[in-house]
C-alpha cells in the first residue's frame, strides 16, 4: 500500500484532523508500542501499519477497506 493511500484511508474512516491525532497520538501494541508516525518514520510497511489500524478499531474500519 503507498502512503498516500494509506493517508486517504485513515482520513476516510477518521476524517482529517482526527487522522492526524490518532497518528501522533496513539500508541499500537501491534507496532511495538509505536505511532503510526513513529512506525512510518522506522520503515514499517504501510499495509502492516493499516492492518494494526483495523485490528485496535474494528468498529470504525468498514468491510470495503480492510
Amino acid at each position: 500500500m503507498r502512503l498516500t493511500e494509506f493517508w486517504a484511508r485513515l482520513g476516510e474512516v477518521f476524517g482529517a484532523a482526527y487522522a492526524r491525532s490518532i497518528a501522533a497520538d496513539h500508541s499500537f501494541g501491534e507496532l511495538g508500542n509505536r505511532t503510526i508516525n513513529q512506525a512510518i518514520a522506522d520503515g514499517i510497511e504501510t499495509a502492516t501499519i493499516w492492518r494494526a489500524v483495523v485490528a485496535a478499531y474494528p468498529d470504525r474500519v468498514p468491510s470495503r477497506l480492510r
